[in-house]
């Protein structure tokens, strides 16, 4: 088997973190965001996401605001979004917002689109379900076109036509790195072939062995479409603590209440005690100790062809002692781990 790079990342979507048993404040745990950021930094890991969403709990409703923040006290660390919702944003200003991160981190901004798996920004922002499909397709091929065109003529449906605009600041030649996010969409995973763009895997529940076919069908509709070999990454929740028992017990006092909420909210799974060791053994939760959650990892590079995984790595009311213990473990442990079992090639998890 070829060797394959590997990015090993962060994501959050703002998850309110608690301090001592009191839940804090949503702008603490803005600024909290950004000590997270620099620590993963300090650690050495690859990339920091944060994610958008509309609801209590989360804080990362203006995603470019936080990770322009993050820029000015990092270097190094990549910063991107997990996922922008494209479908209820304007091409135009994401393209503005995104290229005035990538000016202000000197070439660090990144991020993740998708059409989104919760649904409150629609009702928000004015926009109709009824339209979920059309408004990602449009918005994503005006996108892509203002980032890889310097001067963009487009009409639509979904916004004011534009005549040979030109947007400022400019973004690198090309564009930044624009991925993909898919839930399990076949229609998807192709549209990402089709606009010759990464495939990130979001992968929150059940074996993610069984999103093999889907990079198959990736990597075969690249080819298809006349595009090179691209980068495939994995998004899945997780905790890493000293010992596997202090991780199972830590994540599932804050896991529960989560799963039990969006239970009702969405149909799924009512969490019990059984089904959540089915997940941390064999499951989409990446939650243990540094060698438990390594070989978990280096596992799915193999099986899906990974280049980046990122770990969702927050939860609402997750201490926020153990979530700077997660990310020091993460890169000082974790990550030089997986990369030595992918440098094994009699490695098979």
């Amino acid at each position: 088997m070829d060797a394959v790079p590997f990015e090993l990342g962060l994501n959050t979507f703002g998850d309110v973190a608690s301090d001592d048993g009191r839940t804090m404040s949503d702008a603490e745990t803005v600024r909290l965001l950004i000590d997270e950021a620099r620590l993963a930094e300090a650690v050495g890991l690859d990339v920091f996401s944060v994610g958008e969403h509309y609801r209590e709990g989360f804080v990362d409703s203006a995603t470019p605001v936080i990770l322009a923040g993050i820029a000015t006290a990092t270097s190094r660390i990549r910063l991107g979004s997990a996922v922008t919702v494209l479908s209820t944003n304007d091409p135009v200003r994401l393209y503005n917002e995104f290229s005035t991160l990538d000016a202000i981190s000197n070439g660090r901004a990144q991020m993740v689109v998708g059409r989104a798996s919760q649904t409150q920004s629609f009702p928000l922002f004015g926009y109709d379900l009824a339209d979920y499909e059309e408004l990602f397709e449009q918005k994503l091929e005006l996108f892509m076109r203002l980032q890889r065109e310097e001067s963009v003529t487009w009409s639509g449906t979904v916004r004011a036509p534009l005549v040979d605009q030109t947007l400022h600041p400019t973004m690198r030649p090309g564009g930044i790195p624009t991925w993909v996010g898919v839930g399990g969409s076949p229609e998807s995973v192709i549209r990402a072939a089709r606009y010759g763009l990464p495939l990130m895997l979001a992968i929150i529940g059940g074996q993610p062995e069984r999103f093999a076919g889907h990079v198959d069908l990736y990597f075969r509709a690249l080819e298809q479409f006349g595009q090179p070999r691209l980068p495939v990454g994995q998004h899945s929740l997780g905790l890493v603590a000293d010992t596997d028992e202090e991780a199972a017990e830590t994540w599932w006092r804050s896991w529960e209440p989560m799963v039990t909420m969006m239970s009702k909210e969405r149909g799924f799974y009512p969490p019990t005690r059984e089904r959540y060791d089915l997940e941390l053994s064999t499951g989409a939760l990446f939650v243990g100790s540094p060698e438990t959650v390594a070989r978990k990892i280096a596992r799915m590079v193999r099986t899906l062809h990974l280049s980046r995984f990122d770990l969702k790595y927050d939860v609402f009311g997750l201490p926020r002692t153990a979530r700077a213990r997660s990310i020091e473990l993460l890169g000082t442990e974790v990550a030089p781990r997986v990369r030595e079992l992918l440098a094994d090639a009699s490695f098979r998890g």
